[in-house]
């Protein structure tokens, strides 16, 4: 039995968001703080996560960015390249952004830039074999990390999770902050 199944939760258990919960109800019995039940957990889990990840890259000689623009070459498949527009849209950065990283990448030998044979003028981004080694360890170590993370969960919860979390971000996607309306 691994560490993580040793570490079984049980629902009775309170958690830091509870005591929060239970403060912000006593503070302000106005508002309808359910919903910090979810975000406030999600935010915590998150920032464990996000730990968690920069320790697996780093220890794959990786920097979270390089990880996310090479893992989108290499879950394209053979040959392991994209327009740097397509990387733009699956790491969600500015395309200024994508060129310095770019750039960055291509000095340290993860990536080369190739002209596009479709479009003379155009830019393919091609991961090196480095890039493919580094990216490839720097996967098997999360897979084991977030593993850890989530080992107290049965996989029939964990599948659950996984739905309920797809319709919470499906929903998140189509909501249009009040600022980000204002500005358009």
């Amino acid at each position: 039995m691994t560490a993580a199944r040793e570490i079984m939760v049980h629902v009775n258990e309170q958690d830091e968001v509870d005591r929060i919960l239970s403060e912000w109800s006593a503070a302000r019995p106005d508002l309808d703080v359910a919903p910090l039940a979810v975000f406030s957990r999600m935010t915590r889990i998150s920032k464990r996560l996000d730990r968690a990840r920069v320790h697996a890259f780093e220890r794959s000689g990786l920097a979270s960015w390089e990880f996310d623009v090479l893992a989108v070459l290499r879950r394209g498949g053979a040959p392991y390249r994209q327009s740097p527009k397509v990387l733009v849209r699956q790491t969600m950065v500015s395309s200024g952004t994508m060129t310095n990283r770019i750039d960055r990448m291509v000095a340290r030998g993860l990536v080369r830039r190739l002209t596009d044979p479709n479009d003379g003028r155009g830019v393919l981004v091609e991961m090196t074999p480095q890039g493919m080694t580094l990216v490839d360890a720097a996967m098997t170590r999360l897979s084991d990390a977030e593993e850890r993370l989530i080992g107290g969960l049965p996989r029939a919860e964990r599948e659950r999770l996984a739905t309920l979390l797809r319709k919470l971000a499906l929903s998140v996607d189509r909501f249009e902050p009040e600022a980000d309306a204002a500005t358009e």
